[in-house]
């Protein structure tokens, strides 16, 4: 594919905001990915160039959590080698489809994961719960790092919602342990696919490594971000480029 400024230009400046949104209220992948596909990106660069600009996003988040001593390395160890397998597997079975399946799937698969991302009655957070290392919690990690891992191999966006809700749901952990877990696991599925993507040619590093500036710095200025009606501007958003998107699927722009 040619870049063009206008390129830079559309991309950039949603990918700001998809780190500004992802900050405040998540759901920044929702944004990142249309905004390559509607910029006219092929959908298998699109995939893998959102996956350049996204690892470095979950990155500095991991760092932080680390920092900060919220991880489990006992926990995160075993998920972390079962998450590779699986993103490896989505990442592999996403470059076998052609560009048209790969947009029916897509199609059927973002609203789904918006309707995850943006139903906060899912959360149902016990921050007093102490997080027990016992057969439940590491089957629980474990079979959902390969599963969800698979998926963000193969697309993406809603990965760590998915895993928390995974970790609050059926480990019985809080919201905030199950985050910290979930950016582990995340970051290492980031990495496995980015690298398949890169073997196989796939990823637009000029236009990836723009993005990934303007993700981080729109995360930044977002988690800095006090006004609490900040986040009303999520929902609103993610909606708006979803529908942008279906246009674009339907070639009426």
């Amino acid at each position: 594919m040619t870049l063009t400024i206008g390129t830079f230009l559309f991309v950039c400046p949603l990918l700001f905001l998809a780190g500004l949104v992802d900050a405040i209220g998540g759901g920044g992948g929702l944004i990142s990915l249309p905004a390559y596909l509607i910029a006219g990106v092929p959908i298998h660069q699109a995939v893998a160039t959102n996956k350049l600009s996204s690892t470095c996003g979950t990155t500095l988040a991991t760092a932080r959590f680390i920092k900060n001593g919220l991880v489990n390395f006992k926990l995160a160890i075993p998920s972390v080698i079962s998450a590779v397998i699986g993103s490896a597997i989505g990442a592999k079975l996403s470059l076998m489809m052609g560009e048209k399946l790969m947009e029916y799937i897509l199609f059927a698969i973002l609203p789904i994961a918006a309707f995850i991302v943006l139903n906060k009655k899912l959360f149902k957070d016990n921050p007093d719960a102490e997080l027990v290392l016992n057969q439940r919690t590491y089957i629980t990690a474990v079979t959902a790092a390969f599963i969800i891992g698979m998926y963000d191999g193969f697309y993406g966006p809603g990965t760590g919602t998915f895993l928390i809700i995974a970790f609050t749901v059926f480990a019985k952990i809080s919201v905030a342990t199950a985050n910290a877990q979930a950016k582990v696991i995340n970051l290492t599925t980031n990495i496995t696919s980015l690298i398949i993507f890169i073997l196989n040619g796939q990823v637009l590093f000029t236009l990836g490594i723009a993005a990934a500036a303007c993700n981080m710095l729109g995360g930044y200025i977002g988690a800095g971000l006090v006004i609490k009606k900040g986040s009303r501007i999520v929902k609103p958003t993610i909606l708006l480029v979803l529908v942008l998107l279906l246009l674009k699927i339907l070639g009426i722009f």
